[in-house]
């Protein structure tokens, strides 16, 4: 079993027991060069709002896409779309992704900002 394979067994297990409580949840993905989040609906059929290190915006405030200080704007801007589409608690989705470094940071910078989860 590779990396990867392992890393889509937990984050499958995560998102089941996420599915059993029907909460809005936060996804986060990473790459070596940039990260992203979405806030998906209950029912996993639509995103309900989604930010990246690829906007325009973001790219303008970062050196770098893919280092804690990326993650922590991100987190923010989740949060403050999130906000603003109504939502106010999720679950967090790691994707499988260790609880530490950049998915961290950017779950924090989330909390700051308004989001409980």
């Amino acid at each position: 079993m590779d990396k990867n394979v392992a890393r889509l067994r937990r984050a499958r297990k995560t998102r089941a027991k996420i599915a059993a409580l029907n909460k809005v949840r936060l996804c986060v993905f990473r790459t070596n060069n940039h990260i992203y989040a979405q806030v998906i609906s209950a029912e996993g059929d639509r995103v309900l709002a989604q930010a990246s290190t690829l906007e325009a915006d973001v790219r303008a405030s970062i050196k770098y896409g893919s280092n804690v200080d990326a993650a922590v704007v991100v987190g923010k801007r989740i949060a403050e779309k999130a906000k603003a589409a109504g939502i106010e608690a999720v679950a967090f989705d790691r994707s499988g992704f260790q609880y530490h470094g950049r998915v961290k940071a950017l779950a924090e910078a989330a909390r700051e900002n308004g989001l409980s989860f």
